[in-house]
């Protein structure tokens, strides 16, 4: 049984209704949406992500043996339950937003078109991607926004709330337009960029500092980036410095230092005039510790020396934000349109597209939410995905969505792209005709 793919990595009561759905023969096509009801206060706008990993969990559905002895033996359903489940394969389309995409709150990003057993069983395993990766890239972006031109690297694995989360966490920040991560497995998979220093009880076991970083340029001689705050930053510089002549001589450059702790303006700029006064002006001088999109602006502001750095925990974790209202809701069954009513819950029903006008100047202007064949000036979001449980289109590269999201940030208005909360949040019209659509069914509803 793989633990990733398997169809039972979901919630108890997906295979119950699931079961009800097979047992009152409700085979009908639904329509379900994925969207986020609001925004956390922390943030002015989210970035899609995670739709790779959601169509691939599509295309693989199935039970296997492992599975269809643990639905067998679990005492809860009848063996035709079991029966159908053995043939059971994702058949539906599915339309989304391409990853890399800045939404907003009540937009649709994902739309599952299929019978209703098929989509309703899909719902833990989808917002579990979906929503994960779409937290941390709305994180990373906020870096990518606060230091422009900076290497941004992922440091965040050991801190991860788990493998999967690792993993996926470096995919979503190098869309948003960090640089790499120092995840390994990351580069093997998605071939994300790879990047590491040394530790620093290689340091502590030697005796001599010095020793310990020309013992380290020799063995690793293609990333000779020092780790300078085991003891005394400054000192650590000045014997980077002095150990540079012996190491030209070898052909052994000194690509840079890294500062992990301490005041990081001001030992940056003790250590840029330290390799400077030495030579070594092409050395970098990159910073890690506890850092986050608001340490980031304050470092650009004060102007340290720094040309790149790593983030991990706050990354990985979205420490500030690191939940979002995410929900995937029937929007239609048997070609009607379907609405929940609960307080503070209600949903616009019907299948949905979203609209994006733009500024003269291309910054987005505001976003339409309608109903599907309504048109409406600008751009149409949405776009068809996957057509009878297959992809329409290869899968896209990381680059070619690496730009996507680059592009969208560029097109952000000025308020929306500060780390504070927007004096005006971005506008999100609900369109007449879906609006109307909703008094229908509500008129409907009391009438009933």
């Amino acid at each position: 049984m793989n633990l990733i793919s398997s169809p039972l990595l979901t919630d108890l009561y997906q295979l119950i209704m699931l079961h009800t759905y097979f047992a009152r023969d409700m085979r009908e096509t639904a329509v379900f949406e994925l969207f986020v009801r609001k925004l956390p206060a922390q943030r002015n706008f989210l970035m899609a992500a995670g739709l790779e990993q959601a169509l691939d969990f599509l295309e693989g559905l199935r039970f296997g043996p492992d599975e269809l002895a643990w639905v067998e033996g679990c005492a809860l359903f009848p063996p035709q339950f079991v029966r159908e489940l053995a043939s059971l394969r994702f058949t539906g389309d599915v339309f989304a937003m391409p990853e890399g995409t800045i939404f907003f709150a009540n937009e649709p990003i994902l739309r599952v078109v299929a019978s209703m057993p098929q989509a309703q069983l899909v719902e833990s395993r989808l917002i579990n991607l979906m929503h994960f990766e779409t937290v941390v890239a709305a994180k990373a972006a906020r870096s990518v926004l606060a230091a422009p031109g900076k290497l941004l690297v992922d440091f965040g694995l050991r801190r991860a709330h788990g493998a999967e989360a690792g993993l996926l966490a470096a995919r979503a920040a190098y869309i948003a337009g960090y640089g790499g991560t120092a995840t390994v497995l990351a580069n093997a998979l998605f071939g994300i960029p790879v990047f590491g220093t040394m530790a620093h009880s290689f340091v502590q076991a030697h005796d001599d500092e010095a020793q310990a970083f020309a013992d380290f340029a020799r063995a690793f001689p293609k990333g000779t980036v020092f780790l300078v705050d085991t003891y005394d930053t400054e000192a650590a510089v000045r014997k980077v410095a002095a150990l540079a002549p012996a190491l030209q001589s070898e052909g052994i450059a000194i690509k840079g230092v890294r500062l992990d702790s301490g005041d990081l303006a001001a030992l940056a700029g003790s250590a840029r005039r330290i390799l400077d006064d030495a030579g070594l002006r092409e050395a970098t001088i990159f910073a890690s510790g506890n850092l986050d999109e608001y340490r980031l602006r304050e470092l650009m502001t004060l102007g340290a020396p720094i040309d790149g750095f790593g983030i991990g925990t706050s990354l990985v974790t979205a420490a500030d934000a690191p939940f979002l209202d995410a929900v995937y809701k029937l929007q239609e069954y048997a070609g009607t349109p379907r609405r929940k009513l609960s307080p503070g819950k209600a949903t616009w029903p019907g299948r949905k597209q979203v609209y994006r006008r733009y500024r003269s100047d291309s910054c987005f202007d505001q976003d339409v939410v309608t109903v599907e064949g309504d048109s409406r000036p600008g751009e149409a979001l949405l776009v068809p995905v996957m057509r009878n449980g297959t992809r329409l289109e290869p899968k896209e590269t990381l680059e070619t969505i690496r730009r996507r999201a680059a592009a969208q940030l560029a097109r952000l208005p000025p308020g929306l792209a500060g780390l504070d909360p927007a004096a005006e949040p971005y506008p999100v019209e609900i369109a007449p005709a879906l609006r109307d659509l909703a008094g229908q069914m509500d008129r409907g509803v009391s009438a009933g």
